[in-house]
């Protein structure tokens, strides 16, 4: 019903900037919360950023102050600006819409396919 199709991953030098983009198709609830996650090899899947319904925004204390996730409602795109990557940065990426569920529509969390983000000299 709901699809997120990621872009924008490659590879990169450290110090360089990549920005991702997850564009959403199907009936999602404003009331939704929507963020970047990453996975390195042999590591936890982490939360990177997300925005709440209200606008606040979240970040890992890793990514602060160098990346800035975004949304553009109108084109149902989120994204994720990153600047001064950092090898440990290197990880898939992955959107994610969840709903906690409310009074016309059951909850739900889907993930898109995720994209690769290699940050290497």
């Amino acid at each position: 019903q709901v699809q997120l199709v990621e872009s924008g991953g490659g590879s990169v030098q450290p110090g360089g900037s990549l920005r991702l983009s997850c564009a959403a198709s199907g009936s999602i609830s404003r009331m939704s919360v929507m963020g970047w996650y990453r996975q390195a090899p042999g590591k936890q899947r982490d939360l990177v950023a997300d925005v709440a319904p209200d606008g606040s925004l979240n970040y890992a204390d890793s990514v602060k102050g160098r990346f800035t996730i975004s949304t553009d409602n109108a084109k149902n795109t989120l994204y994720l600006q990153m600047n001064s990557l950092k090898p440990e940065d290197t990880a898939i990426y992955y959107c994610n819409v969840r709903f906690a569920g409310g009074l016309l529509r059951t909850s739900y969390d889907y993930w898109g396919q995720g994209t690769q983000v290699t940050v290497s000299s």
